[in-house]
């Protein structure tokens, strides 16, 4: 039996409303004999347990607020769990915000360069695709690239930042919604490179509200209510669980 490549045990984040989240190493000490319930308090996620192979492509499901994208940033390693564990054996390529991960001061070419290092690519490898990456992102990005990114729409910060992503050779690539974001030409794009990398036995997980893209590509769904894990099998059996809770 493969041994999985993301595990969740227990798993639980814990966020305070109208307060930023503190580190959790800060409360390990400040709460170490105990927490009183805070009635600000709420958890996104918790209880939740499944485990992922290698080579899987899970579609998470769920309304706005079910915790999908709390449970990317868990795996990414963005979030530190308040309950359980998660365990990632492997390096995670991360689209996860509209953002892109992008410093708004730097310019597209800047940034390009320093988020590719910050997941490993080289200077070189960098400078040796660079204008593979800008054209990938299309023509509006190539025109913007010099430009620092808070002048970029969300379409084109999603644009280069898929791109730069898409270099990685990571085994695990976590995308949040971003086949939501852009023109039909740049899904298709976005398409035919997922499509590559499962083929290449990548593992996938996606969040989005797109059916078709989820039966496109996963052969696993997870459906979460109410920060509960409440289906874990086909992606249809989870998004026929996901309809019958918004028909109701």
């Amino acid at each position: 039996m493969a041994t999985p490549i993301i595990e969740a045990e227990g798993l639980g984040v814990r966020f305070v409303r109208n307060r930023r989240r503190q580190l959790r190493i800060r409360e390990m000490f400040i709460h170490r004999g105990g927490r009183q319930p805070n009635p600000g308090e709420f958890w996104p996620l918790r209880d939740v347990n499944f485990a992922i192979n290698p080579g899987d492509a899970i579609g998470i499901i769920g309304r706005n607020g079910t915790g999908k994208s709390t449970l990317l940033r868990l795996i990414a390693g963005v979030l530190i769990p308040d309950e359980g564990k998660i365990t990632v054996r492997g390096r995670v390529a991360p689209l996860l915000e509209l953002s892109a991960g992008f410093s708004n001061d730097l310019t597209g070419r800047e940034n390009v360069h320093l988020v590719g290092s910050l997941h490993g690519l080289s200077s070189n490898f960098l400078k040796k695709t660079f204008d593979e990456i800008v054209d990938f992102a299309g023509d509006q990005v190539s025109k913007a690239i010099d430009t620092p990114v808070r002048h970029y729409s969300s379409g084109m910060k999603v644009r280069l930042g898929f791109s730069v992503i898409a270099q990685l050779s990571h085994p695990i690539l976590l995308v949040d919604e971003v086949m939501a974001v852009g023109d039909a030409e740049f899904r298709k794009k976005c398409y035919a490179t997922i499509e590559r990398l499962l083929a290449e036995g990548r593992t996938l997980v996606l969040v989005s509200h797109n059916e078709g893209d989820l039966t496109r590509f996963c052969n696993r769904g997870l459906y979460f209510n109410a920060g509960k894990l409440m289906t874990d099998g086909s992606v249809q059996d989870a998004l026929d669980a996901y309809n019958a809770v918004v028909r109701a």
